[in-house]
């Protein structure tokens, strides 16, 4: 499965603090976007900013516009939202993700390109990320000899025991 690449990237910046109130606003949307990614951007100041597909016309009133977002879609973008996301749930093997999703590369963190027949715990969270044009999910070994996305819906702050 691929992504398309024609239709038009819409770049919004609403000043969200971090990833986790992005999404939450992504979320609140009416019109899904077939396409979405976190950008952590710079100007005005840091802050997290969004970029949008959408299947046909994008809704009106999205926010403040985001011409660094729309330049970082497919560089370094974090995806949210993707074709075959909700399709990414238990454990499902490395060609299975690049079969049913628009991931296109899968890697094990230090450790280059995933074997295809590896198995990866996805735990119903999947947070791709564009590197020079390509989906890439980035995975760490887990116990059972599984894979497991590098990023978690609830990460351990860091200093977390101090």
């Amino acid at each position: 499965m691929t992504t398309s690449s024609a239709a038009a990237v819409h770049g919004v910046s609403l000043g969200h603090p971090d990833t986790a109130a992005a999404e939450h606003w992504l979320a609140s949307l009416s019109a899904v976007p077939v396409l979405a990614c976190t950008h952590l951007v710079r100007s005005p100041r840091p802050h997290v900013a969004l970029s949008l597909v959408f299947a046909g016309a994008a809704p009106a009133g999205l926010g403040a516009p985001s011409p660094e977002a729309v330049a970082q879609h497919t560089v370094s973008g974090r995806a949210v939202l993707f074709p075959g996301v909700q399709l990414l749930v238990g454990t499902l093997s490395v060609a299975e993700v690049r079969e049913l999703s628009a991931i296109e590369r899968v890697e094990v963190l230090g450790g280059g390109e995933a074997d295809p027949a590896a198995l990866i715990s996805t735990g119903g969270f999947v947070r791709p990320q564009w590197r020079a044009g390509v989906l890439t999910l980035t995975t760490t070994p887990a116990a059972g000899g599984l894979l497991v996305p590098f990023e978690t819906r609830h990460p351990t702050p860091c200093c977390a025991a101090h």
